[in-house]
């Protein structure tokens, strides 16, 4: 279908990183939903412009693609809506958000274009190359997941993203001092995620005595998680600073 719609490559690729590496675990699900006319005519004309695949093929310019502002990385946005909010109050920030969905992608090209937002880029594939291949060493001012799929059949617990192997990748992305945000509204995960990073010695908890944090004035409000709260979720969110000095081996 993707191919279909974006013929000259003016779009997202279908699988960008093609055969150029393993096969492994993943830790989402493409989902191939309907796009909009809306959507498609957004991801035709500022995709050129405001997307890239990731197809581990090159090491990224943040500094020349954001034009020298910090850099925060989010790893799945939905269909955007808060992550344009995020960029709209706080433009001295890059945001360079990776997401599988079609449909967000192009709902938030459209949501930055109507909003003048030049602070957003957003990129199609897996966050896990994006990170081990295209994203310079140290090079990230923050790291946010927010509501990551939480796999929660017990055979599935091995696609969790927040588990050690990322964590180390993610720390070596990421400036000593930058803070990874996490939050999910549901609970066993928001346990292996405590105890993940709190064992993970290039992070240390920002929340006094440990634990979870409140939500950061910064972090939206989404729809998805309102409606999780009327219906008696609780959210918890995970701030975890990189630990200075070099990441151990």
């Amino acid at each position: 279908m993707m191919s279909r719609m974006f013929p000259d490559g003016s779009g997202p690729a279908a699988d960008p990183a093609g055969s150029h590496f393993e096969r492994r675990i993943r830790s989402f699900q493409p989902r191939r939903s309907r796009v909009t006319a809306g959507q498609g005519d957004a991801l035709r004309r500022l995709w050129p412009v405001w997307g890239l695949d990731v197809d581990g093929q090159r090491v990224l310019d943040l500094d020349e693609m954001f034009g020298g502002l910090p850099v925060v990385l989010e790893i799945g946005f939905g269909m955007g809506e808060a992550t344009a909010r995020m960029a709209a109050d706080d433009p001295g920030t890059g945001i360079l958000a990776v997401d599988v969905h079609t449909p967000g992608q192009g709902n938030l090209l459209s949501l930055a274009e109507r909003a003048g937002l030049t602070n957003v880029r957003v990129a199609n594939g897996d966050a896990i190359i994006l990170l081990r291949e295209m994203v310079p060493s140290a090079s990230l001012d923050g790291l946010r997941i927010y509501f990551p799929d939480p796999w929660p059949k017990k055979r599935h617990h091995k696609r969790r993203l927040i588990q050690r192997e990322f964590l180390t990748l993610a720390a070596g992305a990421l400036k000593p001092g930058a803070v990874l945000h996490c939050a999910t509204d549901w609970e066993p995960y928001a346990e292996q995620m405590l105890a993940e990073l709190t064992a993970h010695p290039a992070f240390e908890n920002t929340a006094p005595g440990g634990g979870y944090a409140p939500r950061p004035a910064y972090r939206p409000l989404t729809r998805f998680e309102g409606q999780g709260l009327e219906k008696g979720h609780v959210v918890h969110d995970l701030l975890f600073r990189r630990a200075e000095g070099p990441l151990a081996e």
